[in-house]
C-alpha cells in the first residue's frame, strides 16, 4: 500500500496539467466568485430630470449622489430625452422631479419624484428602486423632525442576523467552497484509473496483490491530502481577501469539510471504474455533476422557491447538505446537533460510493 500511494503521489506531481487544476483553478475561481459575482449593489450610473430645479431637489439629489450607490451620469433637460438615455445602455435608473417641487411640497405638504428604472435585469432595477426610495424617504423623515412635525406612522425595525451588513460574498463562498471541494475532487480521480487503462499500467495493478479496495484507498488517499490542502488555501483567501467569519468550530468544519472530500474523491473513482477513457471521465465529472450541482444545491437559487420535482431530486445532491452544514458552522455558528442529519446523509453517500466503486472494479481487461 505505502508503495502504491508513493507512485500516486509521483504521477499527480510529474503531470504539471494536473496540478495545475488541482491548486490553480480553485484560487482562479475563489477570486473570480468573490469579486465579480455579487448581488450587491455600487456605483450604477443614474440620470436625473429636475424639472423643478429648486434648493430641496438639489438637496435630495445631493443625498442621493453622496452614498456610495449611485453616480451621476446625465443631468436629463426633457422627458424626451428619457427613452434615449435608457437605449445607450449606460444608465439603470432615471430620478423624475416634478415642476414647482419645493413650492408643492411647502403648500401641499406632498410633492412627487418618478423613479424611472431599465428592469431587462429585475432583481437589479428592484434593488436601485429600493435604495432609491429608502434614501428619499430618510430625507423626508430629517426634515419632518427638524420642523417639529411627527406624522402618525407605525414604524419597522429590522434586524440582520448572521450578516448584518448583507454582504453577497457571505452568501458565495460557502457555495465556492462547495463546488470546488467536489468538482475538482471528483474530476482529478475521475481520470486515475482510466490513465492506467490508457497508459497501459492497469495490467500491472491488475497482477498485483492489491485487492480493489486496496486500489481504490491508494487512488483516493493521494487526493484527499491534496485537496485538504487546497481547502485551507481557500479558507485563508476567504478569510483574509473577503473576511469571511468562521464562527463555529474550526477543527469541526475541517473534518466535516475531509468527509465531504472523501465522499467526492469516491464518487470520482466510481466515474472512473465506468469510464473507457479520460475523456469520457472527464465529461462526466464536468458536465453531468457542474450544472446540477450549481443549480440544485441552492448555492445560487433557493432550493424552495423551484417546482417539486426539483426539490425532490436536489434532496440526491450531496452539494446542497454541505452548503447547510459550512453555513452553520461559518455563519451560525452552532456545533453538529444542529447539523447531523446531513453529515449522515453525507457519510452514507460515501459509503455508498466506495461500496459500488469496489463492486464495478474490473479484475479482468476487455
Amino acid at each position: 500500500m505505502y508503495a502504491f500511494i508513493k507512485k500516486e503521489f509521483f504521477h499527480i506531481f510529474r503531470d504539471y496539467r494536473s496540478m495545475l487544476i488541482l491548486f490553480g483553478m480553485p484560487v482562479a475561481q475563489v477570486l473570480l466568485f468573490g469579486f465579480a459575482i455579487t448581488t450587491d449593489i455600487n456605483d450604477a450610473k443614474i440620470a436625473i430630470l429636475d424639472h423643478s430645479k429648486d434648493p430641496v431637489t438639489r438637496d435630495i439629489t445631493q443625498k442621493i449622489l453622496s452614498s456610495k450607490y449611485f453616480i451621476l451620469e446625465q443631468n436629463l433637460q426633457s422627458n424626451n430625452q428619457i427613452e434615449a438615455a435608457f437605449k445607450a445602455g449606460n444608465i439603470k435608473e432615471v430620478i423624475v422631479f416634478e415642476q414647482n417641487f419645493a413650492e408643492k411640497l411647502q403648500r401641499e405638504g406632498k410633492a412627487d419624484i418618478q423613479l424611472i428604472l431599465d428592469a431587462t435585469e429585475p432583481n437589479t432595477a428592484s434593488m436601485l428602486s429600493a435604495y432609491s426610495s429608502g434614501i428619499i424617504n430618510t430625507y423626508s423623515l430629517q426634515q419632518m423632525k427638524a420642523a417639529n412635525k411627527v406624522p402618525l406612522s407605525i414604524v419597522t425595525e429590522s434586524k440582520m442576523l448572521y450578516n448584518p451588513e448583507l454582504k453577497s460574498v457571505y452568501m458565495f463562498v460557502p457555495g465556492v467552497i462547495t463546488i470546488l471541494l467536489m468538482l475538482v475532487s471528483t474530476m482529478m480521480t475521475s481520470i486515475s484509473i482510466t490513465r492506467e487503462k490508457e497508459m497501459g499500467t492497469m495490467e500491472a495493478l491488475l497482477v498485483s496483490p492489491l485487492k480493489p479496495l486496496q486500489i481504490i484507498i491508494g487512488k483516493v488517499t493521494p487526493y484527499v491530502l491534496l485537496s485538504f490542502i487546497n481547502l485551507i488555501v481557500i479558507l485563508t483567501m476567504a478569510s483574509f481577501i473577503f473576511g469571511m467569519p468562521v464562527r463555529g468550530s474550526l477543527g469541526l468544519l475541517l473534518v466535516e469539510s475531509v468527509l465531504f472530500i472523501v465522499m467526492s474523491l469516491a464518487l470520482g473513482i466510481l466515474i472512473s471504474t465506468i469510464s473507457k477513457t479520460q475523456q469520457q471521465a472527464m465529461l462526466l465529472s464536468m458536465f453531468a455533476l457542474m450544472l446540477p450541482t450549481i443549480l440544485l444545491s441552492g448555492f445560487i437559487f433557493p432550493v424552495e422557491n423551484m417546482p417539486v420535482a426539483l426539490q425532490w431530486t436536489s434532496h440526491v445532491m450531496p452539494s446542497k447538505w454541505f452548503i447547510i452544514i459550512i453555513k452553520n458552522i461559518m455563519l451560525k455558528g452552532v456545533g453538529i446537533a444542529y447539523f447531523w442529519k446531513e453529515t449522515l446523509i453525507i457519510l452514507l453517500n460515501t459509503l455508498f460510493f466506495i461500496g459500488m466503486s469496489v463492486k464495478k472494479f474490473k479484475v479482468r481487461l476487455e
